[in-house]
Protein backbone atom coordinates (compact mmCIF):
# COMPACT_ATOMS: atom_id res chain seq x y z
CA UNK A 1 0.00 0.00 0.00
CA UNK A 2 1.13 3.47 -0.98
CA UNK A 3 2.63 5.60 1.89
CA UNK A 4 0.27 8.77 2.75
CA UNK A 5 0.59 11.55 5.57
CA UNK A 6 -2.45 10.28 7.51
CA UNK A 7 -1.71 13.25 10.09
CA UNK A 8 -1.61 16.16 7.78
CA UNK A 9 -4.93 14.90 5.62
CA UNK A 10 -6.54 13.89 8.71
CA UNK A 11 -5.79 17.92 9.90
CA UNK A 12 -6.57 19.34 6.62
CA UNK A 13 -9.86 17.80 6.58
CA UNK A 14 -11.09 18.99 10.02
CA UNK A 15 -9.76 22.21 9.11
CA UNK A 16 -11.25 22.91 6.11
CA UNK A 17 -14.67 24.79 5.43
CA UNK A 18 -18.27 22.87 6.09
CA UNK A 19 -18.75 22.89 2.29
CA UNK A 20 -15.18 21.56 1.52
CA UNK A 21 -15.40 18.56 4.18
CA UNK A 22 -18.91 17.85 2.61
CA UNK A 23 -17.33 17.73 -0.84
CA UNK A 24 -14.38 15.75 0.35
CA UNK A 25 -16.97 13.29 2.22
CA UNK A 26 -18.94 12.18 -0.91
CA UNK A 27 -15.90 9.66 -1.30
CA UNK A 28 -17.13 7.89 1.33
CA UNK A 29 -21.05 7.47 -0.02
CA UNK A 30 -22.26 3.87 1.35
CA UNK A 31 -24.26 3.40 -1.87
CA UNK A 32 -21.30 4.19 -3.70
CA UNK A 33 -21.04 0.62 -5.47
CA UNK A 34 -20.18 -0.13 -9.14
CA UNK A 35 -20.13 -3.68 -10.34
CA UNK A 36 -16.20 -3.86 -9.91
CA UNK A 37 -16.82 -2.93 -6.38
CA UNK A 38 -19.11 -6.34 -6.02
CA UNK A 39 -17.05 -8.32 -7.86
CA UNK A 40 -13.90 -7.87 -5.63
CA UNK A 41 -16.63 -8.01 -2.45
CA UNK A 42 -17.68 -10.97 -3.82
CA UNK A 43 -13.82 -12.14 -4.02
CA UNK A 44 -12.87 -11.15 -0.69
CA UNK A 45 -15.87 -13.10 1.27
CA UNK A 46 -14.85 -16.09 -0.57
CA UNK A 47 -11.17 -15.67 0.27
CA UNK A 48 -12.79 -15.05 3.83
CA UNK A 49 -15.09 -17.43 4.30
CA UNK A 50 -12.32 -20.19 2.74
CA UNK A 51 -9.31 -18.68 5.42
CA UNK A 52 -11.72 -18.41 8.59
CA UNK A 53 -13.13 -22.28 7.80
CA UNK A 54 -9.84 -23.49 7.53
CA UNK A 55 -8.45 -21.79 10.70
CA UNK A 56 -11.39 -23.27 12.65
CA UNK A 57 -10.84 -26.63 11.54
CA UNK A 58 -6.90 -26.45 12.75
CA UNK A 59 -7.54 -25.05 15.87
CA UNK A 60 -10.48 -26.94 16.59
CA UNK A 61 -8.40 -28.79 19.13
CA UNK A 62 -6.72 -26.10 21.23
CA UNK A 63 -10.56 -24.44 21.19
CA UNK A 64 -12.24 -27.29 22.44
CA UNK A 65 -9.71 -27.59 25.40
CA UNK A 66 -9.44 -23.90 25.85
CA UNK A 67 -13.29 -23.88 26.21
CA UNK A 68 -13.03 -26.52 28.70
CA UNK A 69 -10.60 -24.41 30.70
CA UNK A 70 -12.12 -21.74 30.84
CA UNK A 71 -15.23 -23.39 32.11
CA UNK A 72 -13.05 -24.67 34.99
CA UNK A 73 -11.56 -21.68 35.99
CA UNK A 74 -13.74 -19.09 35.25
CA UNK A 75 -17.70 -21.03 34.70
CA UNK A 76 -19.92 -19.80 32.21
CA UNK A 77 -19.85 -17.58 29.91
CA UNK A 78 -17.48 -19.06 28.24
CA UNK A 79 -18.27 -16.38 24.91
CA UNK A 80 -20.08 -13.38 24.94
CA UNK A 81 -21.59 -11.90 21.52
CA UNK A 82 -20.89 -7.77 22.34
CA UNK A 83 -23.08 -5.90 19.93
CA UNK A 84 -20.91 -4.20 17.70
CA UNK A 85 -21.63 -1.71 14.48
CA UNK A 86 -20.99 -3.68 11.11
CA UNK A 87 -21.30 -2.94 7.18
CA UNK A 88 -23.76 -0.11 6.78
CA UNK A 89 -24.43 0.50 10.41
CA UNK A 90 -25.66 -2.93 10.59
CA UNK A 91 -25.37 -3.95 14.43
CA UNK A 92 -24.11 -7.69 14.88
CA UNK A 93 -22.73 -10.09 17.73
CA UNK A 94 -19.34 -9.82 18.02
CA UNK A 95 -18.09 -13.35 19.13
CA UNK A 96 -14.80 -13.71 21.65
CA UNK A 97 -14.17 -15.49 24.51
CA UNK A 98 -15.06 -14.32 28.14
CA UNK A 99 -12.01 -12.31 29.27
CA UNK A 100 -13.35 -10.28 32.14
CA UNK A 101 -15.57 -10.41 35.27
CA UNK A 102 -19.23 -10.76 34.69
CA UNK A 103 -20.52 -7.45 36.01
CA UNK A 104 -18.04 -5.27 34.13
CA UNK A 105 -19.77 -2.62 33.36
CA UNK A 106 -20.48 -1.63 37.02
CA UNK A 107 -16.65 -2.47 37.63
CA UNK A 108 -15.54 0.14 35.12
CA UNK A 109 -17.90 2.51 36.02
CA UNK A 110 -16.69 2.36 39.55
CA UNK A 111 -12.97 2.10 39.36
CA UNK A 112 -13.22 5.25 36.57
CA UNK A 113 -15.18 7.05 39.66
CA UNK A 114 -12.42 6.45 42.22
CA UNK A 115 -9.93 7.59 39.84
CA UNK A 116 -10.64 10.03 37.69
CA UNK A 117 -6.83 10.14 36.47
CA UNK A 118 -7.71 7.47 34.18
CA UNK A 119 -10.80 9.25 32.26
CA UNK A 120 -8.17 10.52 30.10
CA UNK A 121 -7.07 7.25 29.08
CA UNK A 122 -9.72 5.79 28.94
CA UNK A 123 -11.51 8.48 26.20
CA UNK A 124 -8.24 8.47 24.31
CA UNK A 125 -8.59 4.79 23.68
CA UNK A 126 -11.57 3.16 25.26
CA UNK A 127 -9.20 0.81 26.87
CA UNK A 128 -7.48 0.78 30.01
CA UNK A 129 -3.70 -0.65 30.68
CA UNK A 130 -4.82 -2.11 33.77
CA UNK A 131 -7.95 -2.78 33.53
CA UNK A 132 -10.07 -4.21 36.62
CA UNK A 133 -12.40 -5.83 34.87
CA UNK A 134 -9.92 -8.38 33.09
CA UNK A 135 -9.41 -11.36 34.60
CA UNK A 136 -6.26 -13.52 35.03
CA UNK A 137 -6.55 -15.81 32.39
CA UNK A 138 -8.33 -13.04 30.00
CA UNK A 139 -5.46 -11.44 30.73
CA UNK A 140 -3.06 -13.96 28.79
CA UNK A 141 -6.22 -14.40 25.96
CA UNK A 142 -5.66 -10.58 25.02
CA UNK A 143 -2.42 -10.86 25.28
CA UNK A 144 -1.94 -13.44 22.93
CA UNK A 145 -5.02 -12.45 20.67
CA UNK A 146 -6.52 -15.50 21.18
CA UNK A 147 -9.73 -14.03 22.61
CA UNK A 148 -10.18 -13.25 18.99
CA UNK A 149 -10.67 -16.64 17.43
CA UNK A 150 -14.61 -16.94 17.56
CA UNK A 151 -14.81 -13.96 15.49
CA UNK A 152 -13.67 -16.43 13.05
CA UNK A 153 -17.14 -17.67 13.22
CA UNK A 154 -18.65 -13.95 11.83
CA UNK A 155 -16.57 -14.05 9.08
CA UNK A 156 -18.06 -16.94 7.78
CA UNK A 157 -21.50 -15.34 8.38
CA UNK A 158 -20.40 -12.58 6.46
CA UNK A 159 -20.28 -10.02 9.44
CA UNK A 160 -16.83 -9.47 10.07
CA UNK A 161 -13.83 -9.87 7.34
CA UNK A 162 -10.84 -11.31 8.36
CA UNK A 163 -8.92 -7.30 7.40
CA UNK A 164 -10.95 -4.20 8.02
CA UNK A 165 -11.44 -1.60 10.57
CA UNK A 166 -11.90 -3.04 13.90
CA UNK A 167 -15.24 -3.07 15.04
CA UNK A 168 -17.34 -0.36 17.60
CA UNK A 169 -19.34 0.13 19.92
CA UNK A 170 -22.41 2.17 19.57
CA UNK A 171 -20.86 4.91 21.78
CA UNK A 172 -17.42 5.04 19.45
CA UNK A 173 -19.50 6.60 16.10
CA UNK A 174 -19.43 9.99 16.98
CA UNK A 175 -15.79 9.94 17.69
CA UNK A 176 -14.77 8.91 14.17
CA UNK A 177 -16.80 12.69 13.28
CA UNK A 178 -17.36 12.26 9.42
CA UNK A 179 -15.43 9.60 9.04
CA UNK A 180 -17.72 7.33 10.21
CA UNK A 181 -19.15 7.01 6.40
CA UNK A 182 -15.62 5.27 5.39
CA UNK A 183 -16.10 2.60 8.37
CA UNK A 184 -19.43 1.50 7.58
CA UNK A 185 -18.54 1.34 4.02
CA UNK A 186 -16.75 -2.00 4.77
CA UNK A 187 -17.22 -5.10 7.10
CA UNK A 188 -14.98 -4.79 10.67
CA UNK A 189 -12.13 -6.95 10.63
CA UNK A 190 -10.36 -9.30 13.01
CA UNK A 191 -7.20 -7.81 11.87
CA UNK A 192 -6.08 -4.29 10.37
CA UNK A 193 -3.39 -1.65 9.94
CA UNK A 194 -4.35 -0.78 13.52
CA UNK A 195 -3.10 -4.35 15.01
CA UNK A 196 -0.32 -4.10 12.89
CA UNK A 197 0.42 -0.60 13.85
CA UNK A 198 0.56 -0.72 17.47
CA UNK A 199 -2.82 -1.18 18.62
CA UNK A 200 -3.66 0.71 21.96
CA UNK A 201 -0.33 2.13 21.62
CA UNK A 202 -1.65 4.39 19.13
CA UNK A 203 -4.06 7.05 20.00
CA UNK A 204 -7.70 7.09 19.06
CA UNK A 205 -7.13 9.56 16.68
CA UNK A 206 -4.45 7.34 14.88
CA UNK A 207 -6.97 4.47 14.63
CA UNK A 208 -9.64 6.48 12.81
CA UNK A 209 -6.67 7.94 10.12
CA UNK A 210 -5.81 4.10 9.80
CA UNK A 211 -9.38 2.73 8.99
CA UNK A 212 -9.57 5.43 6.32
CA UNK A 213 -6.37 4.64 4.86
CA UNK A 214 -7.36 1.04 4.68
CA UNK A 215 -11.01 1.43 2.93
CA UNK A 216 -9.53 4.11 0.42
CA UNK A 217 -6.80 1.80 -0.76
CA UNK A 218 -7.69 -1.86 0.36
CA UNK A 219 -6.52 -4.72 -2.31
CA UNK A 220 -6.49 -8.39 -2.21
CA UNK A 221 -3.00 -7.95 -1.82
CA UNK A 222 -3.37 -5.59 0.86
CA UNK A 223 -4.92 -8.09 2.58
CA UNK A 224 -2.73 -10.42 2.64
CA UNK A 225 0.51 -8.11 3.51
CA UNK A 226 -1.69 -7.34 6.90
CA UNK A 227 -2.65 -11.17 7.63
CA UNK A 228 1.39 -11.79 7.20
CA UNK A 229 1.83 -8.54 9.40
CA UNK A 230 -0.21 -10.22 12.14
CA UNK A 231 1.27 -12.64 12.95
CA UNK A 232 4.65 -10.89 13.88
CA UNK A 233 2.56 -8.25 15.46
CA UNK A 234 0.52 -10.79 17.73
CA UNK A 235 4.05 -12.74 18.56
CA UNK A 236 5.08 -9.32 20.15
CA UNK A 237 2.14 -8.55 21.70
CA UNK A 238 2.82 -4.55 21.27
CA UNK A 239 -0.11 -2.68 22.38
CA UNK A 240 -2.64 -5.91 23.49
CA UNK A 241 -4.45 -5.50 26.97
Amino acid sequence: MREIDLGRNFDRFNNAPLHSRRAISRKSDLFGHNNRSAILDGVKYAIDATIASIGLFVLAPMILMLVAVLLIVQGRPIFIAHRRIGRYGVMFPCLKFRTMVKNADEVLKRHLAANPSLRAEWNATRKLRDDPRVTPLGALLRKSSVDEIPQLFNVIRGQMSLVGPRPIVASEAELYGLYYADYMRVRPGVTGLWQVSGRSDTSYNERVQLDVRYVEEQSVLGDMSIMLKTIPAVLRSRGSY
